[in-house]
C-alpha cells in the first residue's frame, strides 16, 4: 500500500484534518500501463491541489490524501481492496480501476457503504445497474460507433460490409455489439461477426475468416495488448481492408510504439485527444497546461486515460467544494448537479452517472502517430483508406 500526500503531513493532528481518497489500481498485470497511467494524473492533481492549500471545504481548506493499493488486474481482489480502503482505512470517497469490468465490481461495494465513487467507464451496462454513487467522466461509448459510422461512410461512400471482432470482455463486447447493431442501422452488411476470449494468444481462425469474407472495413475491439497481437497476426495472415480499426488501441502511445508500419492508417475512436482546446475553472486550467504537466513528469504525451483520470478527480474536489461539508450524501448529490468546464471539457452526468455526450474525437495513425480526423473543429489531417 502506498499513501501519497503532495507535500508532507507535519503532525498527527494535521494528519487527522485530511480528506482521504481510496483509489485500487491495477499497477501490474495486464491493465498495468492504464493503471500507471492513472496514478501519474492523480498524483499531479494532488500535488497541485495540496500546493493550494487542499480543498475548500466550508470554509476550511483541508490537504487530501490518497490511499492506494495495487490490485493486480484482478476484478475480485479490486473488490476487496474497494471494501478494505471504506472500512479499514476509512476513505471518505473512491475512485474505481479503469475499466467497465473492474468498475462494476468496485461501484457494487460502493454503493453498498454509500460512498461516492468517481470512475473512467464508458460502458452503459455498468451504468444501468441503479446505483446511485457512481459517477464516470467517460462520454457514453455509443457516441464512439455513430462518429466512426458517420465519417468513414462519407469518406468511402462504396462502403457496403464490415467484419467485427471483439474480446469477450465488458468493455470491448459492449463496443462489438454496439458496432453490429449500428452498422446494420446504416445499411451495411455484417460480414462475419464473433467473441474471442479473455487471454486468447491465437486469431488465426478469426483472421482467416474475416479474410474469406472480404469485407471494407474490419472492426476489432480488445484491450492494448489484444490489438498489438491481432495487429501482426493480420500482417502475418496477409489480411486487409480500406478500413481497420482498432478499439481503442491507437489511442495509446504504446500501440503505434510497438507496430511502428504495422500500425499505419489503422483508425480508433477517443473520448479526448490534446490538440482540443479546453479551458477550466481547476488545477490545471488548460488542456495545454495538463499537456505540458504530463510531458514534464513521463516524457509521453497524455492520452484520454490520462485526461479522464484526473478529470475523476477534478469532479470529485469540485462537488466537495460545492456541499462545504465531506459528507456522502451531499457529496453524491453535489456531483448529481455538478456542470463546469475543465481542461478536459465539460462535465455533466446524465441521469445514470455517464458524463453527457459531446463531439468525441475519431483518430488515425498517420506517421507513427495518432492524427484527429473528427470533429472538424479539432481535425488535423484528412482519413487515408488503404
Amino acid at each position: 500500500m502506498t499513501g501519497a500526500l503532495a507535500s508532507a503531513l507535519a503532525s498527527a493532528a494535521v494528519a487527522a484534518d485530511t480528506i482521504r481518497i481510496g483509489s485500487p489500481l491495477a499497477l501490474t498485470g495486464a491493465l498495468a500501463a492504464e493503471g500507471g497511467k492513472q496514478k501519474l494524473a492523480y498524483d499531479l492533481w494532488l500535488e497541485r491541489v495540496n500546493a493550494a492549500g487542499g480543498i475548500e471545504v466550508g470554509g476550511k481548506k483541508m490537504l487530501v490524501e490518497l490511499v492506494t493499493y495495487d490490485y493486480q488486474t484482478d476484478g475480485k481482489r479490486a473488490g476487496q481492496l474497494a471494501e478494505k480502503l471504506i472500512t479499514d482505512d476509512k476513505v471518505d470517497f473512491l475512485t474505481a480501476p479503469f475499466g467497465s469490468g473492474h468498475t462494476k465490481i468496485t461501484a457494487a461495494v460502493a454503493e453498498r457503504y454509500g460512498v461516492p465513487i468517481v470512475a473512467v467507464a464508458s460502458s452503459e451496462p455498468v451504468h444501468d445497474q441503479g446505483f446511485k454513487y457512481l459517477f464516470g467522466t467517460l462520454a457514453p461509448s455509443s457516441g464512439l460507433i455513430d462518429g466512426m459510422l458517420t465519417l468513414f461512410k462519407q469518406t468511402k461512400p462504396d462502403l457496403k460490409s464490415i467484419a467485427i471482432l471483439g474480446r469477450d470482455d465488458v468493455f470491448p463486447k459492449i463496443m462489438a455489439s454496439l458496432m453490429a447493431k449500428g452498422a446494420e442501422k446504416a445499411g451495411l452488411k455484417v460480414a462475419y461477426n464473433e467473441l474471442y476470449p479473455v487471454g486468447a494468444m491465437d486469431h488465426a481462425t478469426a483472421i482467416t475468416s474475416m479474410k474469406s469474407a472480404a469485407p471494407d472495413w474490419i472492426y476489432v475491439t480488445g484491450y492494448t495488448a489484444d490489438l498489438i497481437l491481432v495487429t501482426k497476426q493480420m500482417n502475418d495472415l496477409g489480411v486487409k481492408a480500406p478500413i481497420v480499426t482498432m478499439i481503442t488501441g491507437p489511442a495509446y502511445k504504446e500501440y503505434a510504439d510497438t507496430l511502428g508500419p504495422l500500425a499505419e492508417n489503422v483508425t480508433s475512436a477517443s473520448w479526448w485527444h490534446y490538440s482540443a482546446v479546453y479551458e477550466g475553472d481547476d488545477v490545471f486550467g488548460s488542456t495545454k497546461a495538463f499537456y505540458d504537466a504530463v510531458v514534464k513528469a513521463s516524457g509521453q504525451e497524455p492520452d484520454y486515460v490520462h485526461a479522464s483520470s484526473a478529470a475523476a478527480l477534478i469532479v470529485l474536489q469540485k462537488a466537495i467544494e460545492k456541499a462545504g461539508t465531506l459528507d456522502r450524501e451531499a457529496v453524491r448529490k453535489a456531483l448529481s448537479e455538478i456542470d463546469i468546464k475543465t481542461f478536459y471539457g465539460p462535465i455533466k452526468f446524465r441521469a445514470d452517472g455517464l458524463n453527457d455526450n459531446r463531439d468525441l474525437p475519431i483518430i488515425q495513425i498517420q506517421g507513427g502517430k495518432p492524427v484527429v480526423l473528427a470533429p472538424a473543429a479539432i481535425a488535423s489531417a484528412k482519413m487515408k483508406l488503404n
